[in-house]
């Protein structure tokens, strides 16, 4: 699947196929999956619930975001490969980070589920044909191939791992 394949191109779709680099779904995932494999849990439970700014989301926070959002993504996939019909509107992000309770869950506890969710991730992805994976997507403000949304998967941990590389890790002095 390719960029070109996208009926409609919603702005961010812009920022996640930059992101991916032009890899393959297949690609995308299985390189995300390393990357959550190199994440170096000593350093993040030595910076611990400390956040760069007042009002942002820890460390835990973040994680528990990347695994809620998997998870959502993933439930919208399948309505759309199933012709099931249509998915809720949106969700706040702010609200299930605020609802969660992430920072009483060990790190390394919360990157091993995020390692289970992307694995699952990636046999759901595998078990769709090109036919499935073509499916044109329509909901809230976006309109995109199938295949895209396993892109945003990938490419929404590739964003907050950049923002915890750039804004938590120099936390740790």
């Amino acid at each position: 699947m390719s960029k070109s394949d996208t009926k409609q191109n919603p702005e961010f779709l812009d920022y996640v196929y930059q992101l991916n680099e032009g890899n393959s779904l297949e690609e995308a995932l299985r390189l995300s999956l390393e990357e959550i494999d190199k994440i170096d849990v000593d350093q993040l439970k030595r910076i611990g619930l400390k956040t760069y700014e007042k009002d942002k989301w820890t460390l835990h926070q973040i994680i528990q975001h990347l695994i809620d959002w998997e998870r959502i993504w993933g439930f919208r996939a399948i309505i759309f490969a199933r012709s099931e019909g249509s998915t809720p509107e949106a969700h706040d992000q702010e609200i299930m980070a605020k609802n969660s309770n992430a920072n009483e869950i060990p790190l390394e506890v919360l990157i091993e589920e995020l390692r289970i969710v992307r694995q699952s991730s990636i046999l759901l992805f595998k078990s769709f044909n090109e036919d499935i994976l073509k499916t044109n997507c329509k909901f809230f403000e976006y309109e995109m191939p199938l295949f895209s949304i396993g892109l945003t998967i990938a490419a929404h941990q590739i964003h907050h791992l950049n923002v915890i590389r750039e804004r938590y890790l120099p936390l740790d002095k």
